[in-house]
């Protein structure tokens, strides 16, 4: 697994959604249910849809009501969003079980799939930066300044695949051992958030 392949199926996944360019769209993911690339394909399809819901909700003359929905519908793909990531170093966590640690190997700060969350929301940000360099309608200065920013952006695409694939053979050599610490979303669980729970008037022990 490289960074590089992850890139190019987020930039399928990118490309197949604005061929319509719908949230209202049904997903129709190319790879088989049972690989990788299916997850990583899932992920970043999550992460499209909810960025043009975040541009939608942004609309300052939207309906109230709507916007409510919108809201619901962004609580709802960032839940989607983290149970993939961890569906996703599921996949990494059964791939390294064999790799005997080395008596100095180091954690590192956040688990592959975190790395590939981070990866996928870049290649949004370079896609749209993209269309605002080529916008017909807007003027010189304005393709300038973003076309400024677009490079930076994939300066730190550059970057982050690299220090990903490190990441890779790192853990491939024992020099790194992965470990994962779940999501715990508190306001999730109507075992947890007190607005939920004490809608009958009763509390419960947390």
């Amino acid at each position: 697994m490289e960074a590089a392949h992850c890139n190019r199926i987020f930039r399928q996944s990118i490309e197949d959604y604005h061929r319509f360019d719908t949230v209202d769209q049904p997903i129709s993911n190319p790879f088989s249910s049972d690989s990788i690339d299916h997850l990583i394909y899932l992920k970043n399809w999550i992460d499209t849809v909810q960025w043009h819901y975040e541009d939608l909700i942004r609309d300052p003359d939207l309906d109230p009501v709507e916007g409510m929905q919108l809201k619901r519908n962004i609580d709802a793909s960032n839940q989607q969003r983290t149970d993939v990531v961890e569906k996703i170093d599921d996949w990494f966590l059964a791939y390294f079980k064999e790799v005997e640690a080395r008596p100095d190997a180091r954690i590192n700060t956040e688990s592959p799939a975190w790395v590939v969350d981070r990866l996928s929301i870049l290649a949004l940000k370079i896609y749209h930066m993209e269309e605002q360099v080529s916008r017909p309608d807007a003027g010189e200065r304005h393709k300038q300044v973003h076309q400024q920013k677009l490079n930076i952006l994939l300066e730190q695409q550059q970057d982050l695949s690299e220090s990903f694939d490190h990441l890779i053979n790192e853990l491939k050599s024992g020099y790194k051992v992965m470990k994962v610490y779940r999501q715990m979303k508190l306001y999730n669980d109507p075992e947890t958030n007190p607005v939920l729970y004490n809608k009958d008037g009763t509390n419960r022990d947390r």
